[in-house]
């Protein structure tokens, strides 16, 4: 019997001991759930607004997802080579009173911060928000941009 095991030791399909902990974490709710009939768990800890942070040569482009806020609501600060996003998603009134069936959408302010790879000229920045997609265009500092070396034959 200890040869059969030893046999199939490592199992052919080898887990990470995180995979096994996650397993057991979802037993336990699992249990819970059925002890109260409710899941007992903590609060999603979602990133809001999603954002993509992309470069040409000249500039950095940060194009975050901001549908139902208002520009009025955001601040957005620029120092060096770090990018600061805060604002609130308010929700109508008429919903604040309403009896959910299913609640994806969550109110309240919000804060991002990104370190950008490089310095940026904080003078230049621009913002604009069409359809609920905020861009921020961050031009990169003189010093920054990559140089255009030529080599002198001899």
């Amino acid at each position: 019997m200890i040869i059969r095991r030893l046999r199939d030791w490592p199992a052919r399909e080898w887990r990470s001991p995180f995979e096994e902990l996650d397993r057991m974490r979802r037993q336990v709710d699992r249990l819970a759930e059925g002890l109260s009939g409710t899941l007992v768990r903590e609060p999603a800890a979602g990133v809001f607004p999603s954002i993509n942070l992309t470069e040409d040569t000249d500039k950095f482009y940060v194009r975050a997802e901001l549908p139902g806020v208002k520009a009025d609501d955001l601040d957005i600060s620029v120092t060096g080579n770090s990018l600061s996003i805060e604002g609130e998603r308010k929700i109508d009134p008429a919903e604040e009173s309403a009896k959910y069936h299913r609640r994806e959408r969550e109110a309240g302010k919000f804060s991002r911060v990104f370190s950008l790879p490089t310095q940026v000229d904080t003078t230049k920045v621009e913002a604009r928000s069409t359809d609920g997609i905020l861009t921020i265009t961050l031009p990169k500092s003189e010093s920054a941009k990559p140089k255009q070396i030529t080599v002198k034959a001899l």
